[in-house]
């Protein structure tokens, strides 16, 4: 554990976590849809709308925190923890680390 509030995985760990857990990319509109592009059925919520956007989700799933290094996820992460989610993953390294995945296969 990273933290109490949050769990650091990697890119390689992606396949680990089950169907249930819901992926929010925390990054800008242009960057989302910018060179780094962005993982598969995620949502994007950039992280000046997260606390308002988070307002009606289920405290109790599961969240997949992403952005493009780490750091703003892992703040989006403390943020929701603070609020009462129970279960977050941060991806360590973001879409960096994702682009320099041997499996990475980010969308455009």
């Amino acid at each position: 554990m990273t933290s109490l509030s949050y769990k650091d995985i990697t890119p390689s760990q992606l396949d680990t976590l089950g169907p249930d857990v819901r992926r929010i990319d925390v990054r800008e509109p242009d960057e989302y849809t910018g060179p780094l592009g962005h993982l598969p059925n995620t949502e994007l919520v950039p992280l000046g709308t997260l606390e308002a956007a988070s307002a009606s989700w289920p405290r109790e799933q599961p969240l997949l925190l992403i952005c493009r290094s780490g750091a703003r996820s892992a703040k989006a992460a403390q943020t929701l923890a603070l609020r009462g989610f129970k279960h977050l993953y941060n991806l360590a390294g973001g879409m960096l680390a994702v682009r320099e995945a041997p499996s990475a296969r980010p969308q455009a």
